[in-house]
Protein backbone atom coordinates (compact mmCIF):
# COMPACT_ATOMS: atom_id res chain seq x y z
CA UNK A 1 0.00 0.00 0.00
CA UNK A 2 1.30 3.56 -0.73
CA UNK A 3 2.61 5.54 2.23
CA UNK A 4 -0.09 7.27 4.28
CA UNK A 5 0.14 11.07 4.08
CA UNK A 6 -2.15 11.62 7.08
CA UNK A 7 -3.55 9.57 9.95
CA UNK A 8 -6.54 10.44 12.06
CA UNK A 9 -10.20 9.49 12.43
CA UNK A 10 -13.59 9.97 10.81
CA UNK A 11 -15.94 11.46 13.38
CA UNK A 12 -19.74 11.60 13.38
CA UNK A 13 -21.89 11.70 16.47
CA UNK A 14 -19.76 10.02 19.10
CA UNK A 15 -18.30 7.51 16.65
CA UNK A 16 -14.63 7.68 15.66
CA UNK A 17 -13.20 5.56 12.85
CA UNK A 18 -9.39 5.54 12.73
CA UNK A 19 -8.17 5.86 9.15
CA UNK A 20 -5.10 6.52 7.03
CA UNK A 21 -5.24 8.93 4.08
CA UNK A 22 -3.55 7.76 0.88
CA UNK A 23 -3.37 9.72 -2.36
CA UNK A 24 -5.70 8.25 -5.00
CA UNK A 25 -3.74 9.86 -7.84
CA UNK A 26 -0.12 10.12 -8.91
CA UNK A 27 1.45 12.86 -10.97
CA UNK A 28 2.55 11.42 -14.31
CA UNK A 29 3.66 14.62 -16.01
CA UNK A 30 7.25 15.31 -17.00
CA UNK A 31 9.15 17.54 -14.56
CA UNK A 32 11.90 19.62 -16.16
CA UNK A 33 14.33 20.84 -13.48
CA UNK A 34 16.64 23.77 -14.14
CA UNK A 35 20.35 22.86 -14.11
CA UNK A 36 23.51 24.90 -14.58
CA UNK A 37 25.00 23.41 -17.78
CA UNK A 38 28.53 24.24 -16.58
CA UNK A 39 28.35 22.27 -13.32
CA UNK A 40 25.00 20.39 -13.45
CA UNK A 41 24.04 22.07 -10.16
CA UNK A 42 20.30 22.68 -9.56
CA UNK A 43 19.18 26.24 -10.36
CA UNK A 44 16.71 27.90 -7.98
CA UNK A 45 14.48 30.95 -8.25
CA UNK A 46 15.76 34.34 -7.16
CA UNK A 47 13.62 36.77 -5.16
CA UNK A 48 13.64 39.88 -7.30
CA UNK A 49 12.28 43.34 -6.52
CA UNK A 50 9.99 43.97 -9.52
CA UNK A 51 10.65 47.74 -9.43
CA UNK A 52 14.43 47.86 -9.00
CA UNK A 53 15.23 44.50 -10.57
CA UNK A 54 17.58 43.74 -7.67
CA UNK A 55 17.64 40.53 -5.62
CA UNK A 56 15.99 40.74 -2.17
CA UNK A 57 17.37 38.74 0.76
CA UNK A 58 15.00 36.54 2.73
CA UNK A 59 15.14 38.69 5.91
CA UNK A 60 13.84 41.71 3.96
CA UNK A 61 10.72 39.96 2.66
CA UNK A 62 7.36 40.36 4.40
CA UNK A 63 3.94 39.03 3.42
CA UNK A 64 1.19 41.43 2.38
CA UNK A 65 -2.39 41.15 1.17
CA UNK A 66 -3.68 43.57 -1.47
CA UNK A 67 -6.38 45.69 0.21
CA UNK A 68 -6.83 48.21 -2.60
CA UNK A 69 -5.00 48.76 -5.89
CA UNK A 70 -1.39 49.52 -5.02
CA UNK A 71 -2.06 49.31 -1.26
CA UNK A 72 -1.19 46.33 0.93
CA UNK A 73 -1.78 45.24 4.51
CA UNK A 74 1.35 43.55 5.89
CA UNK A 75 0.89 40.54 8.18
CA UNK A 76 3.53 39.04 10.44
CA UNK A 77 4.29 35.31 10.47
CA UNK A 78 2.77 35.12 13.97
CA UNK A 79 -0.48 36.73 12.77
CA UNK A 80 -0.65 34.32 9.85
CA UNK A 81 -0.01 31.32 12.12
CA UNK A 82 -2.77 32.44 14.50
CA UNK A 83 -5.27 32.33 11.62
CA UNK A 84 -4.42 28.76 10.64
CA UNK A 85 -7.15 26.28 11.63
CA UNK A 86 -6.25 23.92 14.47
CA UNK A 87 -5.21 20.49 13.22
CA UNK A 88 -7.44 17.98 15.04
CA UNK A 89 -6.46 14.85 13.06
CA UNK A 90 -10.18 14.39 12.49
CA UNK A 91 -12.39 14.15 9.43
CA UNK A 92 -15.41 15.77 11.03
CA UNK A 93 -18.65 14.86 9.28
CA UNK A 94 -21.04 17.83 9.36
CA UNK A 95 -23.92 16.55 7.19
CA UNK A 96 -25.10 13.79 4.87
CA UNK A 97 -26.36 14.87 1.44
CA UNK A 98 -27.60 13.11 -1.70
CA UNK A 99 -24.66 12.16 -3.91
CA UNK A 100 -26.11 13.93 -6.96
CA UNK A 101 -26.37 17.27 -5.14
CA UNK A 102 -22.64 18.02 -5.26
CA UNK A 103 -21.89 20.03 -8.44
CA UNK A 104 -19.24 18.57 -10.73
CA UNK A 105 -17.29 21.85 -10.76
CA UNK A 106 -16.82 21.65 -6.97
CA UNK A 107 -14.96 18.33 -7.11
CA UNK A 108 -11.19 18.60 -6.72
CA UNK A 109 -8.72 15.94 -5.48
CA UNK A 110 -9.58 12.36 -4.44
CA UNK A 111 -7.86 10.40 -1.66
CA UNK A 112 -8.29 6.79 -0.58
CA UNK A 113 -9.12 6.12 3.06
CA UNK A 114 -7.87 2.88 4.62
CA UNK A 115 -9.08 1.61 8.02
CA UNK A 116 -6.44 1.81 10.72
CA UNK A 117 -5.93 -0.42 13.75
CA UNK A 118 -9.26 -1.95 14.88
CA UNK A 119 -11.50 0.29 12.79
CA UNK A 120 -12.38 -2.20 10.05
CA UNK A 121 -15.91 -3.04 11.21
CA UNK A 122 -16.96 0.57 11.77
CA UNK A 123 -15.36 1.56 8.45
CA UNK A 124 -17.45 -1.11 6.67
CA UNK A 125 -20.59 -0.02 8.50
CA UNK A 126 -20.23 3.58 7.33
CA UNK A 127 -19.44 2.49 3.76
CA UNK A 128 -22.49 0.22 3.53
CA UNK A 129 -24.74 2.84 5.12
CA UNK A 130 -23.68 5.42 2.54
CA UNK A 131 -24.32 2.91 -0.26
CA UNK A 132 -27.79 1.96 0.94
CA UNK A 133 -28.91 5.55 1.58
CA UNK A 134 -27.37 7.00 -1.59
CA UNK A 135 -25.72 9.67 0.53
CA UNK A 136 -22.25 11.14 0.80
CA UNK A 137 -20.86 12.70 3.95
CA UNK A 138 -19.79 16.34 3.89
CA UNK A 139 -16.86 16.88 6.22
CA UNK A 140 -14.29 19.36 7.43
CA UNK A 141 -10.65 18.28 7.55
CA UNK A 142 -7.38 20.13 8.12
CA UNK A 143 -4.35 19.01 6.09
CA UNK A 144 -1.00 20.76 6.45
CA UNK A 145 -2.62 23.71 8.32
CA UNK A 146 -5.16 24.23 5.51
CA UNK A 147 -8.86 23.66 6.09
CA UNK A 148 -10.78 21.74 3.43
CA UNK A 149 -14.38 20.96 2.67
CA UNK A 150 -14.58 17.32 1.61
CA UNK A 151 -17.02 14.59 0.61
CA UNK A 152 -16.72 11.08 1.99
CA UNK A 153 -17.94 8.59 -0.64
CA UNK A 154 -18.17 4.80 -0.93
CA UNK A 155 -16.19 3.21 -3.77
CA UNK A 156 -16.56 -0.56 -4.13
CA UNK A 157 -15.05 -1.98 -0.91
CA UNK A 158 -13.41 1.28 0.17
CA UNK A 159 -14.12 4.86 1.22
CA UNK A 160 -12.84 7.83 -0.77
CA UNK A 161 -12.34 11.33 0.57
CA UNK A 162 -12.82 13.87 -2.23
CA UNK A 163 -11.57 17.39 -1.55
CA UNK A 164 -14.13 19.97 -2.68
CA UNK A 165 -13.57 23.52 -3.80
CA UNK A 166 -15.20 26.04 -1.50
CA UNK A 167 -18.41 27.40 -3.07
CA UNK A 168 -16.86 30.89 -3.16
CA UNK A 169 -14.10 29.51 -5.42
CA UNK A 170 -16.52 28.26 -8.07
CA UNK A 171 -17.85 30.67 -10.67
CA UNK A 172 -21.51 30.71 -11.61
CA UNK A 173 -22.56 29.38 -15.02
CA UNK A 174 -24.31 32.73 -15.51
CA UNK A 175 -20.87 34.26 -16.14
CA UNK A 176 -20.74 32.37 -19.45
CA UNK A 177 -23.66 34.49 -20.72
CA UNK A 178 -24.84 31.65 -22.94
CA UNK A 179 -27.09 32.78 -25.84
CA UNK A 180 -30.69 31.61 -26.19
CA UNK A 181 -29.84 29.22 -29.07
CA UNK A 182 -27.80 27.30 -26.49
CA UNK A 183 -30.05 27.53 -23.44
CA UNK A 184 -33.32 27.09 -25.39
CA UNK A 185 -32.29 25.33 -28.60
CA UNK A 186 -34.63 24.46 -31.42
CA UNK A 187 -33.50 20.96 -32.40
CA UNK A 188 -35.24 18.78 -34.97
CA UNK A 189 -36.14 15.23 -34.01
CA UNK A 190 -34.02 13.88 -36.88
CA UNK A 191 -30.96 15.78 -35.63
CA UNK A 192 -31.33 14.33 -32.15
CA UNK A 193 -31.80 10.81 -33.56
CA UNK A 194 -28.66 11.06 -35.74
CA UNK A 195 -26.60 12.46 -32.84
CA UNK A 196 -27.87 9.66 -30.59
CA UNK A 197 -26.95 7.04 -33.25
CA UNK A 198 -23.45 8.53 -33.57
CA UNK A 199 -22.96 8.32 -29.81
CA UNK A 200 -24.12 4.70 -29.81
CA UNK A 201 -21.77 3.82 -32.70
CA UNK A 202 -18.81 5.34 -30.85
CA UNK A 203 -19.72 3.88 -27.44
CA UNK A 204 -17.13 1.64 -25.75
CA UNK A 205 -16.25 0.24 -22.33
CA UNK A 206 -13.90 2.21 -20.13
CA UNK A 207 -10.41 0.76 -20.68
CA UNK A 208 -7.89 2.85 -18.69
CA UNK A 209 -4.87 1.32 -20.45
CA UNK A 210 -6.11 2.69 -23.79
CA UNK A 211 -5.52 6.31 -22.77
CA UNK A 212 -1.99 7.60 -22.34
CA UNK A 213 -0.14 10.91 -22.37
CA UNK A 214 1.74 10.72 -25.70
CA UNK A 215 4.03 13.66 -24.82
CA UNK A 216 5.17 11.97 -21.61
CA UNK A 217 5.72 8.64 -23.39
CA UNK A 218 7.89 10.29 -26.07
CA UNK A 219 9.94 12.28 -23.54
CA UNK A 220 10.54 9.27 -21.29
CA UNK A 221 11.49 7.12 -24.29
CA UNK A 222 14.01 9.80 -25.27
CA UNK A 223 15.32 9.93 -21.68
CA UNK A 224 15.72 6.13 -21.64
CA UNK A 225 17.52 6.19 -24.99
CA UNK A 226 20.00 8.89 -23.87
CA UNK A 227 20.51 7.18 -20.49
CA UNK A 228 21.31 3.89 -22.24
CA UNK A 229 23.89 5.78 -24.30
CA UNK A 230 25.52 6.94 -21.05
CA UNK A 231 24.35 10.53 -21.29
CA UNK A 232 23.49 10.92 -17.58
CA UNK A 233 24.50 13.70 -15.18
CA UNK A 234 24.58 13.23 -11.36
CA UNK A 235 22.56 15.72 -9.28
CA UNK A 236 22.22 15.25 -5.51
CA UNK A 237 18.85 15.64 -3.79
CA UNK A 238 17.32 14.89 -0.38
CA UNK A 239 13.83 14.23 0.88
CA UNK A 240 12.31 14.19 4.35
CA UNK A 241 9.43 12.32 5.90
CA UNK A 242 7.05 12.95 8.72
CA UNK A 243 5.17 10.55 10.96
CA UNK A 244 1.70 11.37 12.19
CA UNK A 245 -0.36 10.18 15.10
CA UNK A 246 -3.45 8.00 14.81
CA UNK A 247 -6.68 7.66 16.79
CA UNK A 248 -8.17 4.93 18.98
CA UNK A 249 -11.39 2.95 18.56
CA UNK A 250 -14.21 3.02 21.12
CA UNK A 251 -17.14 0.57 21.42
CA UNK A 252 -19.35 1.13 18.34
CA UNK A 253 -22.76 0.00 19.60
CA UNK A 254 -22.64 2.17 22.72
CA UNK A 255 -21.50 5.24 20.76
CA UNK A 256 -24.23 4.81 18.15
CA UNK A 257 -26.85 4.63 20.90
CA UNK A 258 -25.51 7.75 22.57
CA UNK A 259 -25.25 9.63 19.28
CA UNK A 260 -28.89 8.86 18.39
CA UNK A 261 -30.00 9.87 21.88
CA UNK A 262 -28.00 13.08 21.67
CA UNK A 263 -26.27 12.33 24.94
CA UNK A 264 -22.63 13.26 25.48
CA UNK A 265 -20.17 10.51 26.25
CA UNK A 266 -19.69 9.86 29.93
CA UNK A 267 -16.40 10.94 31.34
CA UNK A 268 -14.49 8.73 33.73
CA UNK A 269 -14.97 9.80 37.33
CA UNK A 270 -11.90 11.54 38.73
CA UNK A 271 -9.88 9.51 41.16
CA UNK A 272 -10.10 10.62 44.77
CA UNK A 273 -6.81 11.68 46.30
CA UNK A 274 -5.40 9.24 48.80
CA UNK A 275 -5.33 10.31 52.40
CA UNK A 276 -1.98 10.67 54.00
CA UNK A 277 -1.30 7.84 56.43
Amino acid sequence: MPRAIWKGAISFGLVHIPVSLVSATSSQGVDFDWLDKRSMDPVGYKRINKTTGKEVTKENIVKGVAYEKGRYVVLSEEEIRSAHPKSTQTIEIIAFVASDQIPLQNIDTPYFLAPDKRGGKVYALLRETLKKTGKVALANVVLHTKQHLAALMPLESALVLVMLRWPAEVRSLDELELPSDVTKPSLAKGELEMAKRLVEDMSADWQPDDYRDSFQDKIMALVAKKAKAGKIEDVESSEGSEERKTADVIDLTELLKRSLAGKPAKKAAPKKPRKAS
